[in-house]
């Protein structure tokens, strides 16, 4: 039985850390907790945004060569033993990045795979944040992940990233576009999360979603 989620987001606020990274699902953790899960093109900000929603610098790794992560990175929040009935209340997992030129093909195939061996046979997932740089909106490897996610019917909800480096109005015309697109994927939950990790834009939007995402 996992702890209740706590509404006034001092889950987000107490220590997290980092449990495990996993190169194939042989490597997963037993299911236990709700997970939810962030992925997003390289460079679309992921581990920055990560870290700022845990409110600690470092946790996830930000890197300047794109694709750096490969693996299922687990984060829970600190203080469970992850022992009988001491499990943390949620996971949040960070899904290697995707759309970097410089992969070789043998390695996009092993990503896809993962992924989805991951998305269609973990009942704890409930949700994964699809990262969209808002400066560029959904591009065609974006659309490919969504198509993904839409097969193995697992709820997913969009999360715009950046939106400090464009200007409001392109922010409200991007909203509007991007809920367009989604209009009719069955997979896609309504709603799309603003957010800027360098200015702390739509972080408790966020919080909140993930934390009702959780409780269910």
């Amino acid at each position: 039985m996992t702890q209740p989620i706590d509404q006034d987001a001092a889950l987000f606020a107490r220590p997290w850390i980092f449990i495990r990274g996993v190169p194939s699902m042989k490597f997963l953790p037993p299911e236990g907790p709700p997970e939810v899960a962030f992925a997003g093109r390289s460079n679309v900000g992921k581990s920055s945004l990560i870290n700022a929603l845990l409110t600690q610098k470092g946790l996830a790794r930000t890197s300047n060569t794109p694709g750096r992560t490969q693996e299922l990175n687990y984060f829970v929040p600190d203080g469970y033993s992850g022992q009988g009935e001491d499990l943390p209340p949620m996971a949040l997992v960070d899904m290697p990045g995707y759309g970097y030129a410089q992969a070789p093909k043998q390695q996009v195939d092993q990503w896809t795979k993962l992924v989805f061996d991951y998305l269609r046979g973990r009942a704890t997932l409930k949700r994964v944040y699809v990262l969209i740089d808002a400066r560029h909106g959904i591009k065609k490897n974006d659309e490919d992940v969504l198509d993904l996610l839409d097969k193995a019917a697992v709820s997913y909800q969009i999360v715009l990233t950046k939106t400090d480096k464009i200007k409001p109005p392109a922010v409200e015309k991007l909203l509007a576009a991007t809920a367009e697109k989604l209009r009719k994927r069955p997979a896609a939950f309504p709603g799309i999360i603003a957010t800027s990790s360098e200015k702390n834009a739509g972080l408790d939007l966020l919080r909140q979603a993930i934390q009702e995402t959780v409780a269910g």
